[in-house]
């Protein structure tokens, strides 16, 4: 009976982070009751899937790293040039902006170490694609790639952040998370 319980109960969860996600991309300093308002049900249930707003923050954090990892995976496995990497990586990261932006303000998420253990696990690929990059002479190679990717994500949340507030679409702000990347780190343009 408690192996048919268990989906249900992640099913529900799932839709209450679902509510979450959606009312706190709009307000990030949301209420837990606001969020559950927004999940259609009351404040005791959503206890009863929460403790408090830092558990909560604290899914959605690590779905968010269940979100980029599968992201990375998906970029890493499909068959292209080496210069298209860091676009094909920033095309497939924008539409994911507002299940991971909002989260960059919450000090639940950025100050706990087993997201920071994840996100560091889970990102290493990433670099490590980077510095072969920047062995092929792609990318700069006055910088290290920890240095590329930082500043290539603090551009896409700046991008997430301008399309939540209407003022850019994805597709403009793929194009202009690109160009920006491009022309600070070389992507794409083969350096003698």
């Amino acid at each position: 009976m408690e192996k048919e319980q268990m989906p249900a109960k992640q099913a529900k969860l799932n839709a209450i982070l679902d509510a979450a996600t959606s009312l706190l991309v709009e307000k990030p300093t949301a209420s837990l009751n606001e969020i559950a308002a927004r999940a259609g049900i009351g404040i005791a249930t959503l206890h009863r899937y929460v403790e408090s707003r830092e558990q909560l923050m604290l899914h959605l954090g690590f779905r968010a790293m269940d979100v980029l990892r599968e992201a990375f995976e998906s970029v890493e496995k499909e068959a292209y040039a080496a210069e298209r990497y860091i676009p094909r990586l920033i095309e497939t990261l924008i539409p994911l902006g507002d299940r991971i932006y909002f989260l960059a303000r919450d000090a639940t998420v950025d100050n706990n170490p087993d997201m920071e253990h994840t996100y560091r696990d889970i990102r290493q690929p990433v670099l490590e694609k980077i510095e072969l990059l920047q062995q092929q002479r792609i990318l700069r190679q006055d910088c290290d790639a920890e240095w590329v990717w930082s500043v290539t994500e603090s551009v896409l949340f700046l991008a997430w952040e301008r399309m939540a507030g209407g003022h850019l679409t994805a597709s403009s702000a793929a194009a202009l998370v690109e160009s920006t990347v491009r022309r600070g780190f070389g992507v794409g343009e083969r350096q003698s």
